[in-house]
């Protein structure tokens, strides 16, 4: 089976991505859209453009049903979710299905076990990958949390089952942290995720955040395309990423690459997903989750393995196998992304909409960048703050990291605030062109951020 025609149900640099992949697959497109995105990039390049209700994203971007009424009137045959919004829902996944809708994207199944960290970290401790000591089920009252943070030994971290994307993590130090932090973070779960599910989690000091991609067909057969570094993060928010990772040796990203695939079969998975691993001072890894969608950061591993990850999304779910393993890979080069949020670093990082009065974007040799800037295009105050991903390559590491600082001194986006001034300052600091951080590294660089909090 292939597809004639996919709808996005996403926006910005995203839903370009997947429009570009259709077009050169020969696949027509649809773009849904808000009322504040009437002039978004991707309404533009799209075959087909449908709106899908007002700015606010609970009734347009996600709004099921208006979304599926979407596809099923433009004739659409599959809908593929990009990242955030409904791409993780498997409510949404299964309606796709009873509609007669191509889910594009891991199975209603899959999605299930993701958003339930709990069970999905037993699955795969039982298929032997090795997992962060955790309490074995969700805990219900502050005096039940008491008792396992002293079995499990402080610091810990206390997460919502239900989470992703780093939201809702607390650090406590000691039981005193724990008593205060728990009802907060139960509320805030129960508002982020519908669900105030809490589990605890021994905190790893000065860890390293590598992830595996894998792909995955119908029949079975599951493979990684190598690791992404993504340990420089904000608030557990991923700032950089970079494929290969400069700490991992030839053996660990065997060992690795190998649990990362034993965990997807465990779960059965299907199509594209990222396995998340902690690796500690000693070099020992340990399983965090599964993220079951496309990664804003995919472009990483597209440039060293060659893979173009969006239409092997496609392929696989119009029933394509799977045609090479991880071996069968000439993984060539080293790649880096920054990205690009409207904030600004100096006032806390706080959200900078409004009009692009000039817009330079950087070019040359071995830059990518996929973003849905335009000069004039005003940026709504409604959503998310990634403009743009940065992507450098270059045979060396060192090789990337210098194009990435010529690309960034290049790339003008005004009058609008970015974080392109704190990518400059990660990329002149030693520790960084040295491979030498750990999660901590932002808070060390910029000890007021964490006083902020």
């Amino acid at each position: 089976m292939t597809f004639s025609k996919i709808l996005i149900a996403n926006r910005g640099e995203i839903a370009l991505r997947v429009i570009r992949a259709c077009k050169e697959l020969g696949i027509g497109s649809v773009a849904v859209y808000s009322e504040a995105d009437t002039n978004c990039l991707h309404t533009r390049l799209a075959d087909e453009r449908i709106c899908i209700g007002p700015a606010v994203s609970a009734k347009s971007y996600l709004s099921i049903e208006n979304i599926v009424n979407a596809a099923k009137e433009t004739e659409a045959e599959a809908i593929h979710p990009g990242y955030g919004y409904l791409a993780e829902n498997q409510e949404f996944a299964r309606e796709c299905e009873s509609q007669g809708l191509v889910f594009i994207g891991p199975t209603p199944e899959n999605l299930k076990l993701a958003g339930d960290k709990i069970t999905a970290k037993e699955i795969v401790r039982a298929a032997g990958v090795p997992i962060i000591p955790s309490t074995p089920k969700g805990i219900d009252t502050i005096e039940a949390a008491m008792d396992l943070g002293q079995a499990l030994g402080y610091p810990v971290m206390i997460k919502a089952s239900g989470g992703g994307g780093g939201r809702g993590i607390r650090v406590c130090e000691r039981e005193e942290m724990l008593s205060e932090e728990f009802p907060v973070a139960k509320m805030e779960a129960r508002a982020a995720f519908g669900n105030d599910e809490l589990y605890l989690e021994k905190y790893i000091i000065r860890p390293r955040h590598i992830e595996f991609q894998v792909l995955a067909d119908r029949f079975g057969s599951i493979t990684h395309l190598g690791e992404r570094e993504c340990t420089i993060q904000r608030r557990y928010q991923k700032l950089i990423e970079e494929s290969p990772s400069p700490m991992l040796t030839t053996e660990l990203r065997t060992t690795m690459g190998n649990a990362a695939v034993t965990a997807a079969k465990a779960v059965k998975y299907f199509n594209a997903g990222t396995v998340e691993f902690l690796v500690d001072e000693d070099g020992n890894y340990y399983f965090m989750e599964i993220n079951a969608r496309i990664q804003v950061e995919h472009p990483v591993t597209e440039l060293v393995t060659g893979v173009d990850l969006i239409k092997e999304q496609i392929r696989l779910s119009s029933g394509e196998k799977l045609a090479y393993s991880f071996t069968d890979l000439n993984l060539k080069g080293w790649a880096i992304e920054c990205r690009i949020n409207a904030e600004d670093p100096e006032r806390n990082f706080l959200p900078s909409p409004g009009v692009v009065e000039e817009y330079h974007p950087p070019g040359g040799f071995g830059v990518r960048l996929d973003t849905h800037l335009y000069q004039g295009y005003e940026l709504p105050i409604f959503y998310d703050s990634l403009i743009g991903k940065l992507i450098t390559y270059d045979l060396t590491r060192e090789g990337a990291i210098r194009i990435m600082k010529r690309a960034l001194e290049e790339f003008k986006i005004k009058p609008l605030k970015t974080t392109i001034p704190l990518h400059l300052k990660i990329m002149d600091d030693s520790s960084f062109k040295e491979g030498s951080f750990d999660t901590g590294f932002i808070t060390r660089l910029m000890p007021e951020e964490d006083e902020d909090e």
